[in-house]
């Protein structure tokens, strides 16, 4: 399975790529915004992306706006990953047709019940 984290923060991809790892997937791109991640999904198939919601230039919000306009693309699974947890917000991303939502800090244990929720695990099990 083609990961492919987007986050604008090095230690926040890191520790994503790092926990993705520890679950067993082994092929992760990564983009430090969602201008860069539009720009890889054009050029490689991927089955997941994670992707922080505050970003410059494109947000997560936008990126996937723009991810299920695209009828290439609009299957991709996504994990949208944030340090806001207000209500609305939340709300808001979840009309979005987003598949996981995870709130930061989390622990590997938290991703890992959200990609299984998200039928993911199944793919490298």
């Amino acid at each position: 399975m083609k990961i492919l984290v987007v986050d604008d923060m090095t230690s926040m991809r890191h520790v994503m790529i790092s926990m993705l790892r520890r679950l067993g997937f082994t092929e992760i791109d990564e983009a430090t915004d969602g201008k860069r991640a539009l720009e890889l999904l054009d050029k490689k198939t991927y089955e997941l992306v994670v992707s922080d919601l505050n970003m410059p230039h494109v947000d997560g919000l936008a990126l996937l706006h723009e991810i299920r306009a695209k009828p290439s693309l609009k299957d991709i699974k996504i994990l949208m990953v944030t340090c806001e947890n207000g209500r609305d917000r939340v709300q808001q991303v979840l009309l979005q047709k987003v598949d996981g939502f995870v709130i930061k800090p989390f622990s590997l244990a938290t991703l890992e019940k959200q990609l299984r929720k998200m039928k993911l695990l199944d793919a490298i099990e």
